[in-house]
């Protein structure tokens, strides 16, 4: 079967009065949904326990989003022994089957496109855009994968030998669980699934506590679009709760995670123990966060150097792996930079993430804000705080855009990951400085650099140490199949997410040589 050619999903304008009713509506129909109870599901059954995970709305925190049956220690062991029943015959379905799940799941996908992003606005507190964007890259990944597939489970090349038919083929792995972050709780959580799904693998999928709702009806899509049971389990819980049974289980095969860095580090050295009766090595790919700057050089056009970092350290309220918490700029227009970087700033609207003019929505939970908080004030005494610098009023977890300037490379917000709305601002004395302060941190995921000379950017192409660099343009919106994304050191395991290579991770090959009869 011929797939046309991959292309991005379109993303929405919510200037159009027609995109803008559709989410509108959206918002209404998931508003009479808030507050419902659903059970976790093993192997096709839906199971309901005493014991309740809630998840709240960020923007209004005593709004409940949902009720969650939560599993336990038991009841995640059963669900990795009924992927591995299943397995038994999803990995010998055909891969033309395999790869038409997952198209008529896009398909339910797209048509509930705005349901998805609203349940996003009231889940994760994603404005508009943010949500919309998520959607579009779930989309964009069960497409592509569908495609790399179909590529995968074709001939492969070999050297050919006379008097011999040789033949090589990708096989699944076997039971995977899949963990993916709340803040792309839709494209990350499909992006790991599907790609386990397509190759033939079976899966646990452990959703963010913070985001169970948007997992569950993403598991609802794939029961729609024709899954048999326990292809994917739903297994809500808290990591603490299920997670080592889940990752250190003798039949769990590999680990799917994103997440933060010290959760990424420990569950590798789990897989890496062998548990009783475990026959091979476990896989793990793991995302685990990053540090990432943007350079700024002395003959670039300030205004869209300001809008680049803006926009890379404020979009999402800077829960972004990939966000900019470093602007490194040259000392020749370090000052004009911060003038104009105050100003764009000031003029950020934060509230609610329902209401379509804020271009700020509320950071994911109280702990988070607190963490946050106590950055801030560290930041206040290892830097100077030209605008945000605390709390703002108004019930939901709101912080205000903070931008701390004349910071140490070494200092702490210049060396940890925050997750929030926080910039620092570093004075660099020259091109060559700066690019040695952006590579000084244990991370390696994103970076940008600014500058109108081709030989830095030449420079920057080779020295710059991340996994996905960009050149004069902001350093978040990966787009799937044109920027696969993923890093290096402790930002991960150097996997490329959205890559043609992508699928080799949920595979392992296998060589058939036959002696023909001359």
């Amino acid at each position: 079967m011929a797939l046309p050619e991959f292309k991005n999903e379109p993303l929405s304008d919510f200037k159009s009065p027609a995109h803008r009713r559709r989410m509108e509506y959206a918002l209404d129909e998931i508003r009479e949904e808030l507050g419902r109870e659903y059970p976790l599901v093993i192997g096709g059954e839906r199971i309901n326990t005493p014991d309740k995970l809630h998840s709240y709305n960020p923007s209004h925190p005593e709004q409940v989003v949902g009720i969650f049956s939560k599993a336990d220690a038991a009841l995640a062991d059963g669900a990795v022994n009924a992927a591995a029943e299943a397995f038994k015959t999803w990995s010998r379905t055909p891969a033309q089957k395999r790869v038409d799940l997952l198209l008529k799941t896009s398909k339910i996908l797209l048509d509930r496109k705005y349901y998805y992003e609203a349940r996003l606005v009231y889940e994760v507190g994603k404005t508009w855009p943010e949500a919309d964007a998520d959607v579009a890259e779930a989309i964009d990944f069960i497409e592509f994968y569908a495609r790399a597939m179909l590529r995968l489970a074709g001939p492969q090349p070999l050297t050919p030998v006379a008097g011999e038919k040789n033949h090589l083929r990708y096989i699944p792995l076997g039971v995977g669980i899949v963990i993916p972050p709340w803040n792309f709780p839709l494209a990350i959580l499909v992006g790991m699934t599907m790609a386990a799904v397509v190759t033939g693998n079976t899966v646990v999928m452990k959703p963010s506590s913070d985001a169970p709702a948007i997992a569950y009806k993403f598991f609802e899509a794939l029961e729609e679009a024709g899954m048999p049971p326990g292809v994917v389990n739903f297994l809500p819980a808290p990591g603490g709760v299920v997670g080592d049974v889940l990752v250190g289980h003798p039949r769990t095969r590999f680990v799917a995670f994103t997440g933060s860095k010290d959760v990424g580090l420990h569950i590798n050295e789990l897989a890496a123990k062998t548990a009783p009766g475990q026959i091979w090595v476990k896989r793990v790919i793991a995302e685990m966060g990053g540090k990432d700057s943007i350079v700024v050089d002395s003959d670039v056009n300030l205004d869209e150097a300001v809008d680049g970092v803006v926009a890379s350290a404020f979009g999402y309220q800077g829960q972004k792996c990939s966000a900019c918490s470093r602007a490194i700029v040259v000392g020749q227009v370090y000052d004009e930079f911060l003038k104009k970087l105050r100003e764009r700033v000031e003029k950020i609207t934060v509230g609610p993430s329902e209401q379509p003019d804020n271009y700020m929505g509320p950071v994911i939970n109280a702990r988070a804000r607190k963490s946050i908080l106590e950055y801030i004030e560290v930041g206040k005494k290892e830097g100077r705080l030209i605008t945000g610098g605390g709390e703002q009023p108004g019930g939901g977890h709101f912080i205000p855009p903070t931008v701390i300037a004349d910071v140490s490379p070494k200092a702490r917000i210049a060396q940890e990951e925050i997750f929030g709305p926080v910039l620092a601002v570093i004075r660099a004395e020259n091109f060559d400085s700066a690019m040695a302060i952006a590579n000084n941190t244990d991370y390696g995921l994103t970076g940008a650099v600014y500058t109108r000379d081709r030989r830095k950017l030449e420079n920057a192409t080779e020295e710059f140490f991340v996994g996905n660099l960009y050149l004069n343009r902001k350093c978040t919106g990966a787009l799937v199949g044109a920027h696969p994304f993923g890093g290096f050191n402790m930002s991960g395991t150097d996997s490329k997410a959205g890559g043609n290579d992508y699928l080799l991770l949920f595979t392992q090959a296998k060589t058939v040589s036959e002696k023909l009869n001359l």
